[in-house]
């Protein structure tokens, strides 16, 4: 499961990271929640370029008849995500990049969950494999949202959680984003666990549980924040 991230990277990077065709206005965001705005990169099929969006966290399928249905699809599982109704077409025609600095799961021990923020190596800016939709209401209100794809865990998730969401190689991005590439088999392959060995994780603050908590606190190691650094 992927149920917070945070992207803190600044627009100028993101625009040459993900090569979109303007510079977005990001604020830093250290505690990014089901339900809120997101950033994702989709293909542009009349300019044949990458854009930058804001879409509704929580997939709204096109059929559905109440948008609260997006509550329940902030991930889908990679294993399922070609057939099942709700994912099916956009996994095939509506795929996208969403940005991301970081991730958050929860680790049960005893009574309590402890967070623990996972991150690349060094820092760096990366991508979950994404979908997107398009929902209009009855009342003509039209919603662009979007899910997380998540897969197994690698060996550096795996004592914490038994899911991750699934990152995208750079290498690999014009691919997954190529609406034209249908074919479900190869579309799979992109839908495996990152290498453990490019990832590095710390515990956190419990303060990250509450949404309304957004500032940098939220991923600092624990040892940091009571030394007091």
């Amino acid at each position: 499961m992927c149920g917070r991230f945070v992207l803190v990277a600044p627009g100028r990077l993101v625009t040459e990271h993900f090569q979109v065709g303007d510079q977005p206005d990001l604020e830093p965001r250290y505690n990014i929640a089901p339900s809120q705005g997101i950033a994702a990169v989709r293909f542009d099929p009349e300019s044949g370029d990458r854009r930058l969006a804001v879409l509704k966290w929580g997939l709204i399928p096109s059929w559905a008849k109440d948008k609260k249905i997006g509550y329940k699809m902030i991930n889908a599982r990679g294993e399922t995500v070609a057939d099942k109704p709700a994912f099916r077409a956009a996994f095939r025609h509506r795929r996208c990049l969403i940005p991301a600095s970081g991730f958050y799961e929860w680790k049960r021990e005893k009574r309590n969950k402890q967070p623990y923020y996972f991150q690349m190596k060094h820092g760096r800016l990366f991508a979950f494999a994404g979908l997107w939709e398009s929902w209009k209401s009855p009342e003509e209100e039209i919603i662009e949202s979007c899910t997380i794809i998540t897969t197994e865990a690698n060996a550096l998730l795996e004592s914490i959680h038994d899911r991750m969401p699934v990152i995208i190689h750079e290498a690999d991005y014009e691919q997954w984003l190529n609406i034209r590439n249908q074919d479900k088999g190869e579309l799979r392959q992109f839908l495996r666990p990152f290498p453990a060995e490019e990832m590095q994780t710390h515990p956190v603050t419990a303060a990250v549980n509450s949404p309304s908590n957004d500032c940098a606190e939220c991923i600092k190691p624990m040892l940091d924040l009571h030394s007091g650094r």
